[in-house]
């Protein structure tokens, strides 16, 4: 455990510049989590759940961070600012992660089997994306903010969008059907309003023009 607690602590120093020296460190709430919840997963892992449950739902309290005591997480694993994170009972996750806040590991089956996700070795899960299922996140996959992943995903890839798509592996470019290019993206709702005023233009030009054989001849007497 002594080994673990040494990784996690130089993870902060690796992963996050505003960490300026130990008494600093001393205050993150993610290095507050990941250490709880060894000493929960601990308890767990020697059938004391209701004691693991505890400290789990302590940590959650104090930190704003729940992890499940049954959740396996490898060395030097890093939560950057960590409010709301949720990582679920059967996710694995690898050695040097690192997750910001707002990340979910979570399931979408009700089912008592491996239901959450498994990451590889260097992870890097942007803010607010979310992870659902038993599917397996390979090795140096970096996962942008607020991206759904639903699918398997290759090692050295990138992933973003809702669903999550991979845009490049192994630093190349993946050809989409439809290209990603987030931050330049038209505005969809301004596309929509722009279609339904183009409609409502040909409406006006429909009811608007004169019909065949009216307005051009005199009237009869």
């Amino acid at each position: 455990m002594f080994s673990n607690f040494r990784a996690d602590w130089n993870a902060v120093f690796h992963n996050d510049p505003a960490a300026r020296n130990g008494w600093e460190v001393l205050t993150y709430a993610g290095l507050h989590a990941i250490v709880w919840h060894r000493v929960a997963h601990f308890f767990w892992r020697h059938n004391l759940k209701f004691l693991a449950r505890l400290v789990s739902q302590t940590t959650r309290f104090f930190t704003g961070i729940e992890i499940h005591p049954g959740a396996t997480i490898g060395k030097g694993f890093f939560i950057d600012h960590g409010m709301g994170v949720v990582i679920g009972e059967t996710a694995e996750v690898g050695d040097n992660c690192l997750l910001y806040h707002g990340v979910t590991l979570g399931g979408v089956s009700l089912e008592k089997k491996k239901r959450h996700p498994t990451l590889g070795n260097n992870v890097v899960i942007g803010a607010g994306a979310k992870i659902l299922g038993a599917i397996v996140l390979g090795e140096n996959v970096q996962v942008g903010a607020n991206a759904v992943v639903l699918k398997d995903v290759p090692p050295n890839s990138v992933v973003v969008g809702i669903p999550g798509r991979v845009v490049l592996q192994d630093g190349q470019r993946v050809d989409q059907e439809r290209p990603l290019n987030h931050g330049r993206d038209l505005d969809p709702e301004m596309e929509i309003i722009k279609g339904m005023l183009g409609r409502i233009e040909q409406l006006e030009k429909i009811v608007c023009e004169p019909k065949k054989g009216e307005g051009n001849g005199s009237a009869s007497v």
